[in-house]
């Protein structure tokens, strides 16, 4: 018996949304563990903190423009990469966006936005990923992120979980496209971490409070909770796991449990 080792030493791994948030995290834990970075943002100022931080580990980065909302951008950021590195192994599908409103109001833009970037960007993103790359490599580890509305409905976010629950669908469906060549898709699916898009609601100790009591081990995620998930399907150690959606959640997704904690 081999001991596992999740050691992501001579991989490439292209994370888009990676200036702030969960992002920002993903990016630096594939690089701990031993990878070179393609870093992505809608502007590539904003990438200059974490860069350096990267660099400081001894890895190689590129920073990249990138607006996954559009099919232009995305042809470039990966044909970039593949002039840089000549190959890819690793693709996290995290750039997101959310709009918190009732359903009776949600506009057509706000359906398009969230669509758009959470669903139909990491579709594109991860064809090109595929096509360019991790096909002609017959290796790939593709990692789409989720949240907890891939499995479970909450008031507000109609649009969000529906873009949410499309990227679990299309994870088992690209995992038996793809997985003849070598590549597994899965979803990683945070429960509720605080995040730059949420964080206000984190300012309220009550609501915090009764969100820790709808989870079934009683807190909200942290950062440190998402990392040994994300490497674990980064590595070779996930190599017969794939169309899988991973919940990281404290186990909200299991039952009564789950209501949406109410704003006050």
């Amino acid at each position: 018996m081999n001991t596992p080792s999740f050691s992501l030493a001579n991989r490439v791994a292209f994370v888009s949304g990676t200036s702030r948030g969960l992002g920002e995290r993903f990016a630096l834990t594939l690089a701990q563990a031993g990878a070179d970075l393609v870093l992505t943002s809608r502007t590539l100022k904003s990438l200059d903190d974490i860069k350096k931080r990267i660099e400081d580990m001894g890895r190689k980065v590129l920073p990249l423009e990138l607006d996954v909302r559009s099919l232009d951008s995305i042809v470039n950021a990966v044909q970039e990469a593949k002039a840089c590195f000549s190959k890819l192994d690793i693709l996290v599908c995290n750039a997101g966006c959310n709009v918190r409103k009732p359903a009776v109001d949600v506009t057509w833009d706000d359906w398009n936005l969230i669509l758009d970037t959470n669903l139909r960007g990491s579709f594109f993103l991860a064809q090109q990923a595929a096509k360019e790359l991790m096909i002609p490599a017959q290796y790939g580890r593709v990692i789409l992120i989720g949240s907890v509305t891939c499995v479970a409905g909450y008031a507000g976010l109609a649009p969000y979980g529906a873009s949410r629950g499309g990227v679990k669908q299309m994870a088992m469906a690209l995992a038996d496209d793809w997985g003849v060549h070598g590549i597994t898709v899965n979803v990683l699916a945070p429960g509720w971490f605080k995040t730059a898009q949420n964080a206000v609601m984190y300012q309220d100790a009550e609501w915090v409070e009764y969100l820790s009591d709808r989870i079934p081990l009683k807190r909200p995620g942290s950062m440190d909770d998402l990392e040994g998930p994300l490497v674990f399907l980064a590595s070779e150690e996930s190599r017969y796991v794939t169309a899988q959606t991973l919940l990281v959640d404290g186990g909200i997704s299991g039952g009564a449990t789950r209501a949406l904690p109410k704003k006050k």
